[in-house]
């Protein structure tokens, strides 16, 4: 019997005689059965617990990550490059973009067009991307001559706030079916095309409550981009609010990098403010709509004004308010300085009248510093680095002006073919050979040409030939160098700029970098319309506002005779708006007709009469109050012509367009350019004292000349009273 036949015959097996099973045993029976079909069901059910848990893990894994790829966002960064051709073997450019703090990063991608020589080796020729100095993608071009793009994604370990995207490439020209050539001829070149960018894939870090945080979200290129920044008036907005409008717009417009977005002003009750994310809400107390007023204790603006951040749903705000027109305008001054708002980490912020919001200022000593940490070039032949000098947008270089390089290079040169060069816009202005016994510290000095106008900003561009002894293989691409030092400057001397012209509009309007004593004369009730036309006219004098001082002042009528003589007036509006657009029209360009319904003909430009009802003008004038200011007007019969207009001084790449004094644009988004004046020079009111100055050789000559005739003559009279004619000449007259 089996050791199992005990346990079976002791418990299951009836006898044959008929005896009746025993009630225990049955009760033991039952137990046992029950607990082999607990322990088999709990065996069998355990397995499916367990996959349930995990497939409910799984799908939570799934949801959240289709959540983050539902979260994820895309900003395309233009690089600010122009179409850029480079020459020889080996090539390089740079272009730049920059990162957001509050991006949680996932993907990058550079996207670019390019074209090589069409007789440049595709087996040997390569081209290579670097981003902040560190090399991390190479490529060989297509076996194609036409244009080429590259979408290149980028190692995010890489990736800064402020990025240098380098291209570099070796170019090298089929000298037959086997061989190349590496001596270096024009047919040596890459062209890099407008329109390069960088592709952001990111998420979005939410702001704090923090002042810093709101004004870091407020300013980003992207929410700027996708317009989901804007700052909102009163509906009636008072001329002290409109002025701190323009301050705040000014402050955002120095910052914004790109020149195709900008931030508008507009109205509490416009439609953009129900999808714009970040607002700034800027008003006097008494003008705040309900739920902003809820936000601000009243009793605490005695002598001050706030600036507070409030969140509603998915809308954040800064609200920024006073009980005075005054104070206002000091909280609009500390909104427009960057660092201020960088630097404050409150939810709440008080300013008060003697809150320091003035914008910190480098003094210009006549120098600028080209780079700010030595400049490595390397690489056999041609390389150049480029830089880019500004001056303030009322001044232009002065003869006298100084370019001096300090630089090194390597010692295995071929000397007599190695030189350096020095170019400002593409001219070049001195060169200098290298020599090794200046390798390890030479310079070069140039002076810019006398009598040349650059105009307010310029480029240097310094270029190294560096040749090697070996021409005929190729060369370890570090082997040659060069560094222009941090030292290297640029010494300008400035004078004012004193032309009336749109080619350096809004010089007359600016001094020292800040507002020079603005007037502007609106309409009596502003439209949407007159607020874009603000936007798009203060975008542009704020981008080159290095400053948040100098004043701006808002009229709705004709200002003083005092304001007219010591400011620079801006004009805007319809002649049924602005009644000093009617005053002025004697003196306009391009005037209205008796009805002020459209503009009429003149020497420049024949007018029909439903054409001229339906056209925009900007005319830049002479004041007629003051000789050395200016006066902006910007009119159409209607006022969204008005705001057509205005869309040609939004942007430094638009007023580029235009080199005289009057702009008209037409509902076919035609534009004209027009010169009226003779004389494009302001009085500029020269004292004795600089005339003297300005012309010292002059006055000298003819201080001589002046002396030498009183010598003459005095010598003439001594002679003739020594000889007596004169007392003769008398004596006769008596007789």
């Amino acid at each position: 019997m089996e050791w199992w036949g005990i346990f079976v015959s002791r418990f299951f097996i009836n006898k044959q005689n008929g005896t009746k099973r025993n009630g225990i045993s049955k009760w033991l029976l039952g137990l046992t059965l029950g607990s082999l079909l607990m322990l088999g069901a709990g065996f069998v059910n355990q397995p499916t617990v367990v996959q349930a848990k995990k497939v409910k893990t799984t799908r939570t894994t799934k949801q959240k990550s289709k959540r983050a790829v539902q979260n994820l966002k895309t900003y395309t960064q233009p690089f600010q490059n122009t179409t850029t051709t480079l020459s020889g073997n080996s090539v390089e450019a740079n272009m730049y973009f920059i990162k957001m703090d509050y991006w949680r990063v996932k993907k990058v991608t550079i996207n670019f067009n390019f074209q090589i020589s069409q007789l440049a080796n595709r087996a040997t020729s390569d081209i290579t991307l670097s981003l902040n100095g560190t090399k991390f993608y190479s490529f060989r071009p297509e076996s194609k001559t036409g244009l080429q793009t590259k979408a290149v994604k980028v190692p995010l370990r890489l990736l800064q706030g402020e990025n240098q995207l380098t291209v570099s490439g070796q170019i090298l020209n089929r000298k037959n079916k086997t061989s190349y050539q590496l001596a270096q001829t024009p047919a040596n070149w890459l062209t890099i095309y407008s329109g390069a960018n960088a592709n952001f894939e990111y998420q979005l870090q939410p702001p704090t409550t923090a002042i810093k945080s709101f004004y870091a979200h407020f300013s980003g290129t992207d929410t700027i981009a996708y317009q989901n920044s804007i700052i909102t008036l009163p509906q009636a907005a008072a001329n002290d609010e409109l002025t701190a409008g323009m301050y705040a717009l000014a402050g955002e417009s120095r910052t914004i990098t790109t020149e195709s977005s900008q931030i508008p002003v507009t109205t509490f009750n416009q439609a953009v403010t129900k999808s714009a994310a970040y607002q700034v809400v800027l008003g006097r107390y008494a003008h705040l709509p309900a739920q902003f007023k809820r936000q601000v204790n009243r009793s605490k603006l005695h002598n001050r004004a706030v600036l507070k951040t409030y969140r509603k749903g998915q809308k954040h705000y800064l609200i920024v308010t006073a009980l005075s027109g005054k104070l206002l305008q000091k909280a609009s001054r500390f909104l427009a300085n960057q660092e201020l708002m960088q630097e404050t980490t409150a939810a709440t912020k008080y300013v008060t009248a003697q809150t320091r919001t003035f914008t910190s200022e480098l003094q210009y000593d006549g120098s600028t510093q080209l780079t700010t940490k030595d400049d490595y070039l390397t690489g056999a032949k041609h390389q150049s680095s480029t830089y880019f000098v500004s001056l303030p947008v009322d001044r232009t270089n002065a003869d006298g002006s100084q370019i001096r390089i300090h630089f090194r290079y390597a010692k295995n040169l071929n000397f007599k073919r190695s030189l350096v060069t020095v170019a400002v816009n593409g001219t070049p202005l001195g060169s200098k050979r290298l020599q090794a016994a200046n390798a390890d510290g030479d310079s070069l000095t140039v002076s810019l040409p006398k009598g040349k106008a650059l105009g307010h900003s310029f480029t240097i561009r310094v270029a190294f030939d560096l040749e090697t002894f070996d021409q005929s293989s190729s060369d370890n691409a570090q082997t040659p160098w060069a560094v222009v030092e941090s030292t290297s400057k640029a010494y300008i001397k400035s004078k004012p700029v004193a032309d009336l012209l749109f080619t350096n509009y809004p010089n007359l309007f600016l001094k020292n970098a800040t507002f020079n004593q603005i007037a502007v004369v609106r309409p009596r009730t502003l439209t949407n319309d007159d607020f874009k036309t603000l936007t798009n006219i203060f975008n542009l004098v704020g981008s080159y506002a290095q400053s948040n001082t100098g004043q701006i002042k808002f009229y709705t009528q004709k200002p003083g005779a005092n304001v007219l003589k010591n400011s620079n007036v801006i004009v805007f509006g319809t002649p049924a708006q602005n009644a000093f657009i009617r005053q002025l029209n004697p003196k306009l360009y391009f005037k209205y007709d008796q009805a002020f319904r459209g503009f009429v003909s003149n020497e420049k430009l024949s007018i029909e009469k439903q054409y001229g009802q339906n056209i925009g003008t900007a005319q830049l004038l002479r004041s007629p109050y003051n000789e050395r200011s200016g006066l902006l007007v910007v009119t159409a019969a209607k006022s969204s012509d008005v705001y057509r207009a205005s869309t040609q001084i939004n942007f430094q790449r638009n007023i580029a367009q235009y080199k005289g004094d009057a702009i008209v644009v037409d509902h076919d988004n035609n534009h004209y350019d027009y010169r009226f004046k003779k004389h494009k020079t302001v009085d500029d009111g020269v004292s004795v004292k600089t005339a003297v100055q300005r012309n010292s050789k002059l006055v000298i000559y003819l201080g001589i000349a002046v002396l030498v005739i009183i010598i003459i003559a005095l010598a003439g009279f001594l002679i003739l009273r020594k000889s007596g004619l004169t007392e003769q000449g008398g004596k006769k007259h008596r007789e």
